[in-house]
């Protein structure tokens, strides 16, 4: 099982990596939407996204949108350095909007145990 990371900046996907990687989990990188579609074609046991939100040509939300209109309902969560309001925490198959904070670690790694159900 692996969990795709979605981020243009490669240390910020990187760092993301890296906090997932020392829940456990084994981790893909893809740097734009094209590249996670890519990854998603290529690899059949990406259990989760975990995607930036501000990004390059696709947002992290068009990404989200790209994909339920493909029928992948893979649990998707969003990262962005902005605070993330209830209005776009409530957006339609998107598992967790999480803010780039001090408190990332702790509340990816509960996003991800809740969106995996573990």
């Amino acid at each position: 099982m692996h969990i795709l990371v979605v981020d243009d900046d490669p240390l910020a996907g990187e760092m993301t990596a890296a906090l997932i990687g020392s829940q456990g989990y084994e981790t893909l990188m893809a740097f734009d939407a094209m590249g996670a579609v890519e990854q998603l074609d290529t690899h059949s046991d990406i259990a989760l996204i975990v995607s930036d939100m501000h990004m390059p040509l696709i947002s992290g939300l068009a990404l989200l949108a790209m994909l339920r209109e493909q029928d992948n309902d893979l649990p998707f969560i969003l990262l962005t350095g902005d605070t993330p309001d209830d209005e776009l925490r409530q957006t339609p198959g998107l598992h967790a909007c999480l803010s780039k904070d001090a408190e990332l670690a702790s509340n990816l790694e509960t996003a991800i145990k809740q969106a995996l159900n573990k």
